[in-house]
């Protein structure tokens, strides 16, 4: 069965956005300048995930959960336990694999990260306060009271974002939740655990040597968003 997963897409999409390490300024731009800095700063990450998406037509939430790396150079890797999958990008080339289904989605990077979106952050050629504009910062939530959220909006149209909302904890400045929305309202919402940054990880984590017998498909553009809408081309 050829698919790509609902959580594929905002994957990127929120990946760009997960190194926080300082305390937030007083106005919206000393922050989006912050984090940019840190990022810029912060040579690799890892850390456990859980994940859910929420789709607005769906009766029951998709639900995931493993460990997550990157590293500068737009390297990044997703190892699912649940589903059992994985996704990863060695900055060229990027690999989404599917075990049980025996098949494995290629794409040069460069078809994913593109200049002015999200995706481009992760590659170190996007700019926050450029790409971004800030809708609020808000540490006042009573069930959030530990923690900062910090609400984002693509500066230019965007067909798979419409809004980010990233939960960074008080204490360390880290990333701990990233919800994505789409514009049709449905959301991906990733927790971070057990962070560790600058650990040195080596670049042979993220390579990937394609299993004998598995299906291989090519992906030609930027794969679809999780509504099933158009965006992508698989051979």
């Amino acid at each position: 069965m050829r698919k790509i997963s609902s959580f594929i897409l905002p994957i990127f999409i929120f990946s760009v956005l997960t190194f926080i390490t300082e305390a937030f300024g007083a106005t919206g731009q000393a922050v989006l300048a912050e984090i940019q800095t840190r990022y810029e700063s912060t040579q690799d990450f890892e850390a456990s995930f859980l994940q859910e998406y929420v789709g607005k037509v769906m009766q029951r939430p998709q639900r995931g959960e493993g460990k997550v790396f990157f590293k500068k150079k737009g390297m990044m890797r997703w190892d699912y336990r649940i589903p059992n999958q994985k996704l990863i990008s060695n900055g060229l080339t990027f690999w989404y694999y599917q075990v049980e289904e025996r098949q494995v989605f290629v794409s040069d990077v460069s078809k994913v990260l593109k200049e002015k979106t999200p995706l481009a952050f992760l590659a170190g050629e996007g700019d926050l306060s450029r790409d971004f504009k800030l809708l609020n910062l808000n540490e006042s939530i009573p069930e959030k009271e530990d923690h900062f959220v910090l609400e984002l909006v693509p500066k230019e149209p965007h067909g798979a974002l419409s809004k980010l909302t990233l939960t960074v904890d008080k204490k360390t400045y880290y990333v701990v939740q990233a919800d994505v929305f789409d514009g049709l309202g449905n959301v991906t919402r990733t927790r971070f655990m057990d962070i560790k940054t600058n650990v040195n990880l080596p670049n042979f984590l993220f390579q990937f040597t394609i299993p004998p017998g598995t299906e291989v498909l090519r992906i030609q553009e930027q794969p679809a968003p999780p509504s099933g809408g158009k965006g992508s081309n698989i051979k």
